[in-house]
């Protein structure tokens, strides 16, 4: 969840602001509530965009045995290093 210090940050770096319990009390540059809500939304659905770029991170195989996979792949012919980048691209689909 993208917070709302995330959002006064990214609308200025500079800003100097208090947030206590998910309030915020006051923020300089005269930024509005209204302009961190809609940064807010804006940076959480860029993050959500990007769920299957993380997914798939965290699903292919370390890059030594994937490298092992192609190495064999070009010896044996097999298909072992495709398949496995296919199946991650068709489990999570951008």
């Amino acid at each position: 969840m993208i917070t709302k210090a995330e959002a006064i940050k990214a609308i200025d770096l500079n800003a100097q602001f208090v947030i206590r319990g998910g309030v915020v009390e006051s923020v300089s540059g005269g930024i509005t509530g209204e302009q961190i809500e809609t940064k807010q939304a804006e940076l959480q659905a860029e993050y959500d965009s990007k769920a299957y770029a993380r997914n798939r991170a965290t699903a292919y195989a370390p890059l030594g045995d994937q490298l092992d996979m192609q190495y064999h792949d070009s010896v044996t012919g097999s298909r072992t290093w495709l398949d496995h980048v296919e199946e991650i691209k068709a489990r999570y689909p951008k």
